[in-house]
C-alpha cells in the first residue's frame, strides 16, 4: 500500500511569514486611491481567504481508506462467472497479480473458486518479491480463503532446485512420488512423511501434463486434508494446494476437488 507524506500544519503556518499577515489585516482599503493599488489588495485578500480555505479543508480530505478499501473482499464481487460452472467463478492470474508473472518467471495460471472466497495478502518475504527473477527457493503466488471450505495457495518452485536440465517438463524431473517428496513441505507448511500420501494420479491437458495428490496430514499447519496438483512450464514448478481442517472437509471436498481439477497454466 502506497504510503503518503502531510507536512504538518503547524510547520506551514510557521513557515507563514505571519507578520505580514496581520499587517495586511490591520490596513484599510481606501477606494478613493488608485485603481491600482485597491485591485492589488483586493488580490491579496482573495489569496489569504483561498489559502485558510485550504487549510480547513485538509482534515476532510485527508482520511485514512474506507475500510472495504482495506480489507479483502468477496471474489465473487470482482471475478467473473465460470463458463463451464456459474456456480464458480474464475480467476486467470496476469502480470498485474504476483511479482513473478511481472518478472515473466511464471507463466499464467487459471483455476476457479466459489464467489464467496476471498483473496488473501501474501507477506512480503513469502511473495518473493525480494528475488526475482532469479529465486533460489519456493515462494507463494496467491492465496484465497473461506474460513467455512478452506483454503488454497498456488506455490512455484524455481526448476532449478529440482533438475538441472532447462525448461525440464514434470515427467523428466521424475515420478510423482520424487516431486512430493521435495515440495510436501510447502503443501503441509511443516514436514513431509511419504506415509499421508494416500493417492496420486498422472493428468495430461493438451501438451502439458499435472502430478495430482490427495494426502491425509493431521500434523500439517495447513490442514488434516490436502490436495495438490502440480506441473512445470518454463523455468519454475507451479503447485496448486487446497487445504481444509476436518469440519471443512466433511461439508467441501467436492468444492475444492472441482477447484484442484480447474487449475491449468
Amino acid at each position: 500500500m502506497a504510503t503518503a507524506y502531510v507536512t504538518p500544519l503547524s510547520h506551514i503556518f510557521s513557515t507563514l511569514n505571519t507578520s505580514k499577515i496581520s499587517s495586511f489585516h490591520s490596513i484599510s482599503i481606501n477606494p478613493t486611491k488608485s485603481s491600482g493599488e485597491f485591485l492589488h489588495y483586493q488580490k491579496l485578500a482573495l489569496h489569504r481567504r483561498e489559502f485558510l480555505k485550504g487549510i480547513i479543508l485538509v482534515p476532510i480530505l485527508w482520511k485514512e481508506p474506507p475500510i472495504s478499501e482495506a480489507r479483502e473482499v468477496e471474489v465473487g464481487s470482482y471475478l467473473p462467472p465460470s463458463p463451464s460452472d456459474p456456480s464458480f467463478v474464475l480467476f486467470k492470474a496476469t502480470s498485474k497479480d504476483t511479482p513473478a508473472l511481472r518478472a515473466g518467471n511464471v507463466q499464467p495460471y487459471e483455476f476457479l473458486l466459489p464467489p464467496t472466497w476471498k483473496q488473501m495478502r501474501v507477506a512480503n518475504i513469502l511473495s518473493g518479491n525480494y528475488c526475482q527473477p532469479k529465486c533460489a527457493e519456493p515462494w507463494v503466488e496467491v492465496k484465497f480463503e473461506d474460513e467455512r471450505q478452506g483454503k488454497i495457495q498456488v506455490v512455484a518452485s524455481p526448476l532449478i532446485r529440482l533438475t538441472n536440465k532447462p525448461s525440464a517438463t514434470i515427467e523428466e524431473i521424475g515420478s510423482p512420488e520424487k516431486l512430493i517428496a521435495s515440495l510436501g513441505p510447502f503443501v503441509t507448511g511443516s514436514t513431509y512423511d511419504p506415509d499421508e500420501l494416500i493417492e496420486t494420479s498422472v493428468q495430461k491437458r493438451g501438451k502439458q501434463t499435472y502430478y495430482t495428490y490427495v494426502l491425509e496430514t493431521p500434523f500439517a499447519l495447513t490442514g488434516s486434508h490436502n490436495l495438490a496438483k502440480a506441473t512445470a512450464k518454463g523455468n519454475t514448478v507451479i503447485l496448486f494446494v487446497a487445504s481444509a481442517n476436518d469440519k471443512q472437509w466433511q461439508t467441501s471436498q467436492k468444492t475444492l476437488k472441482a477447484m484442484l481439477d480447474s487449475f491449468q497454466v
